[in-house]
């Protein structure tokens, strides 16, 4: 499965994640490798979103390091990000393109290409049947973030980063996605994700990361 064919590890050590003035989460280390899916847990505003982020190279940590296979990821810049397909709140697409043209164009970005029937038969099991042709600007909130989602399924790219890939999905579409994160993981795909449905991934390397436990222990330890 080209990149997944690759041995990679993430390595987190001793991560500060502040916004404004207030803590977020201290002393944060994990180590994911081939095949591990890592589910973040927490309260909205407890640092899920901001360390998702940080890991992808979008924010910078207060302190703390990120390593991709043996190098920071900092000095590896693109060579990193390249590996890395994020997914957040926001879909990231282009409204003025169809659900089609979004996708020919982001994978186009990392210099492939896709061929049209099997993007179109992804969009229609996420439940975009009837919107293959129309400008992603008319399709709703829940639509344009599958057309997002989509991409999991034409990009090889070992380091997924899924902020909340299940809200607005349908049983089917929620089925759909489950069965590829953990096809994805078999494979020797890394995934780090959050959700509020009720979504189990059966896979032999999966962790739970409760980040309010975190900073909770850390606040006990200083008290004590």
């Amino acid at each position: 499965m080209g990149l997944l064919a690759n041995n990679y590890a993430l390595k987190v050590e001793n991560l500060v994640g502040v916004r404004g003035e207030r803590l977020l989460f201290e002393n944060l280390s994990f180590e994911l490798t081939n095949g591990s899916v890592l589910y973040l847990q927490g309260a909205n505003g407890s640092g899920k979103t901001t360390l998702m982020r940080t890991i992808c190279g979008l924010s910078k940590p207060y302190t703390g390091t990120i390593s991709w296979s043996g190098e920071k990821i900092d000095a590896l810049a693109e060579d990193y990000y390249k590996h890395v397909l994020y997914i957040g709140h926001l879909p990231g697409i282009k409204e003025d393109l169809t659900a089609l043209e979004n996708l020919h164009f982001s994978v186009a970005l990392s210099g492939k290409k896709v061929a049209e029937s099997h993007a179109i038969e992804v969009l229609k099991e996420l439940g975009l049947a009837k919107g293959l042709n129309l400008p992603t600007r008319m399709l709703s909130q829940g639509q344009k973030r599958r057309v997002a989602l989509a991409r999991l399924w034409l990009e090889d790219l070992p380091l997924w980063v899924l902020d909340e890939p299940f809200t607005a999905l349908d049983i089917h579409a929620t089925n759909f996605l489950k069965q590829k994160i953990e096809t994805f993981a078999q494979a020797g795909g890394m995934v780090i994700m959050t959700t509020h449905q009720e979504v189990k991934i059966n896979v032999p390397k999966f962790t739970e990361l409760h980040l309010d436990e975190k900073v909770a222990e850390n606040l006990v330890e200083k008290a004590a």
